[in-house]
């Protein structure tokens, strides 16, 4: 039986017969009688979606990563020159200028989310948000996933399928319109 070895981890297999992978490399002659997390090397897991009943591609399937981030950046630059005529004459660095932003930023995600699925900077690269729990939207959970993505630290971290936490914790997702 060998030690434990920090540099590996065991992938999902049949008992005794798992594979273990060093830093990305499979060593196909090495076994491991430990229960396994849910993995991704021998097809179980499938594509990203899957999980959530979304295709693989096209219309609905879930949206890629830095399609995401720009659409974040187009509402973000969006919402400071919307924060900018309204508050004046404050620079883009000031606390005020900031705090507007972030206002404008939520009130945004909030009407446009709840009411039509997206928001300008989604609308402009070809994303929306659906629920993967519920046959729509419902506004209790744009609340809290606009709450929870004004925070920043909960679309930071995102499950294997590329959803953040702000989307797992109310049941939605960001696919391709």
């Amino acid at each position: 039986m060998r030690t434990h070895d920090p540099r590996c981890h065991a992938h999902p297999g049949a008992g005794e017969s798992a594979r273990l992978v060093y830093f990305g490399r499979v060593d196909e002659n090495t076994t491991a009688s430990r229960t396994q997390a849910p993995g991704a090397a021998d097809g179980e897991f499938g594509y990203r979606g899957k999980r959530l009943g979304l295709p693989e591609d096209g219309t609905n399937s879930l949206a890629p990563t830095g399609r995401r981030l720009v659409a974040l950046m187009i509402d973000w630059v969006l919402s400071s020159v919307i924060a900018l005529s309204f508050l004046g004459r404050g620079d883009l660095n000031s606390p005020g200028t900031s705090l507007g932003t972030l206002a404008v930023f939520a009130a945004m995600n909030l009407l446009l989310v709840s009411t039509i699925g997206w928001t300008v900077g989604k609308r402009v690269m070809g994303l929306r948000v659906v629920s993967v729990t519920h046959a729509s939207l419902t506004p209790l959970a744009v609340l809290v996933r606009t709450f929870l993505l004004c925070l920043v630290i909960p679309p930071a971290i995102y499950d294997r399928d590329g959803r953040g936490f702000h989307d797992k914790a109310v049941g939605t997702a960001v696919v391709r319109a």
